[in-house]
């Protein structure tokens, strides 16, 4: 540092392009650095005026929240006089802090894997509670569900009414894979009888000797194994009429997440060898195949999308967002750059499981957003921002930017595999270790007060639930249609529309966790996959998908909310242990 006309420089610091985080109070710190600068000017008399202007500085920089501005900005916008300074400050403010049109100004939405409502919640709130389990205790003010009745539980229609459903313990997280294609689920739903589940989505795998083989699709857990999400839905809000968009798995699921919808993929058909379809019939996405362009997808059939996703209504309003994955991040490169996406966990079982699922990515299916190379951002203070990582990180770059004060106005959050709950490969104690340890990190975040986290489910894996989904899209797709037999497929699309996207599909876990969340509180209002796609919309003001998506007919999560308070908080923080899922005082494992 020297002495410039009475003032000193930080040049070090001036040159420095660093991250801002803006707050209520970042009027004051400007004018208390700025008042500083001016009235310290014969630094003769000050021993520790060096180490005092950078203590100010780093100050400044802790304590502002979200405002991309430099210190050589800064430091220029002082230079020509205090009130100047305050007036550009304030004014780089308003326009870096994005509108919403509720409290909320983060959203995070952790999609997790293939559980059917009942799956999970069928005799919420009632846990079975045997010994050497976490006991569940159940508010006495719980409200009711669509839940499985007596009925159900013990004269199922499903197996010629042989076949009830059953529980499964702690002992039993470890299953297999449930049949969760598009056509078989639509066989399972059986016209709304709901009573060939046995038949049409029970395992395939002629490996798997659970349960008796095909009636393990009729086992569900309850609050003694996922506790964690049974006390959220106590102390937050749940949904108990949330459905997938459309029938089958992960991949079209995640894109009507994102976008409301499955057409424009490419090839426009793709099938196996037996004539099965493996991806896409006639344009329209209904299975599971790997990005195009993604360095991690596999060897085998892959395809791409067409259209707009949310994502880019994001970009051209300016906020900030992110797809955050575990694994995404490269374990190696080739020597022309191409990224590897090789890293491991074990799960409870001690299987080695592949953290990274490409066909889970929605994003990278779209040129728009997609990050072939895996590149990271610039630095921390680009994440969520247009840069060579087009908005596609690892996981770990959101607590990266979280800790920072630069999370992202919208995330999408997306579990190693080996925690996201899907069958085969993960299991509701993993999961639950996930979604405890999650989100206890994002209470401990300044910006909790104004964030909201919504835990939803991309498919049901083909699971048992009691509830016919309403068809609100209807297709006639005479070789893959099957809801009301070979004869009815699913109904008739209107002229003009895309085939192949027969929806509503099951039933799935939907809640929404935060200060403004209504306290044990289950909404029954008609919501699907593309109802989060709406909140985002309504949010941020990006206005509507185009080309038939379905967020256009999506119901609303807000009844889930209450934003009538000035102060909001009305749900109070829970942190639960990862490894049972009880509530503790820390939220650290026990």
């Amino acid at each position: 540092m020297e002495d410039r006309g009475g003032r000193i420089w930080a040049e070090k610091n001036a040159e420095e392009e660093a991250t801002f985080y803006y707050g209520t109070d970042i009027l004051l710190q400007v004018y208390l650095y700025a008042e500083f600068r001016s009235t310290c000017c014969d630094r003769k008399h000050y021993a520790n005026a060096e180490k005092r202007e950078l203590s100010i500085l780093l100050t400044m920089k802790n304590r502002l929240m979200t405002l991309s501005i430099s210190i050589a900005l800064i430091l220029s916008l002082i230079s020509s006089g205090i009130l100047a300074s305050v007036k550009a400050a304030s004014s780089a403010a308003t326009s870096a802090t994005s509108p919403t049109s509720t409290a909320i100004k983060n959203l995070v939405i952790i999609f997790q894997e293939n559980v059917s409502f009942d799956h999970y919640f069928g005799t919420y709130p009632n846990a079975t509670n045997p010994p050497r389990e976490p006991k569940f205790t159940t508010d006495s003010h719980t409200p009711s569900v669509n839940e499985l009745t007596p009925a159900l539980l013990n004269n199922n229609p499903n197996g010629n009414y042989s076949m009830n459903p059953f529980r499964l313990d702690r002992s039993q997280a470890i299953t297999c894979d449930m049949n969760h294609e598009y056509t078989a689920e639509q066989q399972a739903y059986h016209g709304g009888l709901l009573d060939k589940f046995i038949e049409f989505t029970g395992p395939t795998d002629k490996g798997c000797t659970d349960m008796a083989h095909k009636k393990l699709v009729m086992g569900y857990y309850d609050g003694n194994t996922v506790t964690a999400l049974w006390n959220y839905a106590q102390h937050f809000a749940m949904n108990d009429n949330f459905f997938g968009t459309t029938f089958g798995p992960s991949t079209p699921a995640s894109f009507n997440l994102i976008s409301g919808n499955t057409v424009g993929g490419l090839p426009r058909n793709q099938f196996n060898d037996d004539g099965t379809p493996t991806g896409i019939i006639n344009g329209t996405v209904v299975g599971d195949a790997d990005p195009k362009v993604d360095d991690c997808s596999g060897k085998g059939v892959r395809m791409q999308m067409t259209g707009k996703n949310v994502g880019d209504l994001l970009n051209a309003k300016g906020i900030t967002w992110g797809w955050f994955q575990g694994g995404f991040k490269p374990t190696s490169r080739t020597a022309d750059g191409k990224a590897a996406c090789d890293a491991s966990h074990k799960n409870i079982n001690g299987t080695i499981v592949v953290d990274y699922n490409p066909h889970h990515e929605a994003f990278m299916y779209y040129n728009s957003t997609a990050n072939p190379h895996h590149l990271p951002a610039t630095s921390v203070a680009m994440t969520g921002k247009t840069d060579q990582a087009n908005h596609q990180y690892d996981l770990s770059d959101f607590w990266a930017a979280a800790q920072s004060g630069n999370m992202p106005a919208v995330s999408f959050i997306k579990a190693p595999k080996y925690q996201n709950g899907h069958p085969g490969y993960s299991d509701p104690l993993d999961e639950q270790n996930f979604l405890a340890s999650t989100i206890n990190r994002l209470q401990s975040l300044p910006e909790w007060n104004s964030t909201a986290v919504i835990i939803a489910y991309d498919d049901s894996d083909g699971w048992y639930d009691h509830v016919m989904p309403p068809i609100v899209s209807q297709s006639n797709d005479h070789k893959n249609d099957r809801l009301l037999g070979s004869q009815g497929l699913c109904g008739h699309a209107p002229t003009g529309l895309a085939q192949d996207r027969c929806g509503y599909g099951p039933r799935v876990p939907m809640l929404v966790i935060s200060p403004y969340a209504k306290t044990n509180f289950v909404d029954h209002s008609l919501t699907d996959q593309t109802s989060i796609l709406r909140f985002i919309e309504d949010n941020w003001g990006l206005g509507r998908m185009d080309n038939q998506s379905f967020d256009a007919k999506a119901g609303s999560i807000t009844n889930m909310f209450d934003f009538s308070s000035s102060t909001g908080h009305h749900s109070e923080k829970l942190f639960l242990s990862p490894t049972t899922g009880m509530q503790n005082s820390t939220g650290l494992k026990k």
